[in-house]
């Protein structure tokens, strides 16, 4: 079982990686979005939710401190839920619809990274407590 959740905890390390990398290098088209949600200061907002990404990632993919994981991805994903998706706000059907997938994918990510708290650590494989 050890082997199988080092796999997951690859998969969704690289997952948040991923995100993380694309809030840095795809900047120029996230802050216009970001911009156009009224989050204020988007250009700061990007990169530190990017970094809170990062943090998230790394903490997951290594092992390394997982409560630094829970509380970097809480603090991502709580607030841009629900000022990015808000789909209750919004009234083209096609938006409000791509909105909800949006916003009920990221309660299903937060529910994980909250079960994250449950697991035992140090974890299997990690490289620090």
């Amino acid at each position: 079982m050890e082997i199988v959740f080092l796999i997951g905890r690859i998969i969704v390390g690289l997952y948040w990686f991923y995100n993380a990398f694309n809030h840095f290098t795809q900047s120029k088209a996230l802050v216009p979005y970001a911009k156009m949600k009224g989050v204020p200061l988007a250009e700061v907002a990007v990169f530190g939710t990017g970094a809170l990404l990062l943090a998230g990632g790394l903490s997951i993919l290594t092992g390394f401190y997982p409560s630094v994981a829970v509380v970097a991805l809480v603090l991502f994903l709580g607030p841009v839920s629900f000022k990015m998706h808000n789909f209750w706000a919004i009234e083209d059907p096609m938006m409000k619809m791509n909105e909800m997938v949006a916003f009920t994918k990221n309660m299903g990510l937060l529910g994980y990274t909250l079960i994250l708290v449950a697991i035992p650590q140090p974890w299997p494989f990690s490289l620090g407590f």
